[in-house]
């Protein structure tokens, strides 16, 4: 039970990922998450106030299953993994963290100024977690996908338009990290 519980190393992820992507390939099938949402959307009637949702789900239905997973693997590291897991981060990365106004100082992996109640509370919260959602969701549209499907479908079957979403997920996300998350909090 002690290996469940710890980090697996490259060497086993990896090769899981590998697997994984073969078997989507062989079947004829894509990996990604964003397209769920739409499938979602398809499923509840979405069609009938936009064509773009007008499609048959149970093309993907199969996607759904991982979705599924994705919201019961969540609950279970949230609930038995994560809270026994120390995160081990650089003393000056905490400082910086700290400086910034995070609280737990980078002790815990979903801080409580962008993730606990009080993001919803406040106005500032809620509107960061609001316009975050809608350029996520717009920009994962507008790119094709999102960055699991372009980064490990899209890269490995060699897609150049995947290679370019992959870069500008980096620029995006450096832009985030050194100038907008300073500039938010």
């Amino acid at each position: 039970m002690d290996f469940i519980l710890q980090p697996w190393p490259w060497y086993i992820g990896g090769p899981l990922i590998a697997i994984s992507l073969l078997l989507y390939f062989y079947f004829g099938k894509n990996f990604g998450a964003s397209t769920n949402f739409e499938t979602l959307c398809t499923m509840v009637g979405a069609g009938k106030v936009s064509d773009y949702f007008k499609k048959d789900w149970k093309e993907r239905d199969f996607a759904l299953l991982f979705v599924i997973g994705l919201i019961i693997g969540g609950f279970i590291a949230a609930i038995y993994l994560i809270p026994n897991q120390a995160i081990d981060l650089n003393p000056k990365t905490v400082q910086e963290l700290a400086d910034l106004g995070f609280s737990n100082g980078g002790n815990q992996y979903f801080p409580n100024e962008i993730f606990g109640v009080e993001a919803f509370s406040s106005i500032k919260g809620f509107l960061i977690l609001l316009v975050s959602g809608v350029l996520i969701g717009f920009g994962t549209r507008y790119a094709g996908g999102c960055t699991s499907g372009h980064a490990i479908t899209g890269l490995s079957s060699l897609q150049l338009p995947s290679l370019l979403a992959v870069i500008g997920f980096f620029i995006g996300g450096i832009i985030a990290t050194w100038y907008l998350i300073p500039l938010l909090f």
